[in-house]
């Protein structure tokens, strides 16, 4: 009989360099708290890494720096595959992943219809915030971006060259979320989205 231990052990081997682990992941090899302690002993033997409460990496290895962890951004969307929630990139988080800021944001904030909570990675925070479902159902992956970074910016404080960049970005979305998505945004946000609209 092989040991919980040996079962995780393998089972984390098998993945790629990079992986996230998370307890839920081994339910199925026994208790919570069997499959706790074989992680925390895992951990002692350095084959994974603790990030965070109850999260845990299979590190990559670099010669000149040692493990190589993942980023808060690939932690948040990991949480949120496990816990098949959505969650919606808000603020500074939102301008950075559309390239409209340059700034790393210390503190990442996701709207989500999960429970709300504060997760820290190293330096950073991770931080899922309780919204209304319609703040969610955007469907596109860009438009939903833009609704919440122009939120971000503010009305009347959209530079041409911000709105230029915008609206080259929301080309590459499919005409038919963008449509939906207009419809979720505020008023002033719809007259800059619905520019993106081919057959406007």
């Amino acid at each position: 009989m092989q040991s919980i231990e040996n079962k995780i052990e393998k089972s984390i081997k098998s993945k790629p360099k990079g992986s996230l682990v998370m307890p839920g992941d081994y339910k199925a090899y026994g208790s919570s708290d069997a499959v706790r302690k074989a992680l925390d002993r895992l951990e002692d033997k350095k084959i994974i890494v603790r990030i965070a409460h109850g999260i845990y990496v299979r590190p990559k290895i670099s010669e000149l720096i040692g493990p190589i962890l993942p980023t808060a951004e690939e932690v948040a969307e990991a949480i949120a595959r496990r816990d098949k929630i959505r969650t919606v990139p808000t603020g500074s988080y939102a301008l950075n992943a559309l390239g409209l800021s340059t700034q790393i944001p210390m503190n990442i904030v996701l709207l989500t219809d999960g429970s709300p909570r504060e997760i820290k990675i190293g330096k950073r925070t991770i931080k899922f915030k309780k919204t209304t479902p319609k703040n969610l159902l955007a469907k596109g992956k860009i438009s939903r971006l833009v609704i919440q970074a122009l939120k971000e910016i503010g009305n009347g404080k959209v530079s041409a060259k911000e709105e230029q960049k915008i609206l080259h970005l929301l080309k590459e979305e499919d005409q038919k979320h963008l449509a939906h998505d207009i419809a979720l945004a505020p008023v002033w946000i719809q007259k800059i989205m619905k520019k993106a609209l081919i057959n406007e």
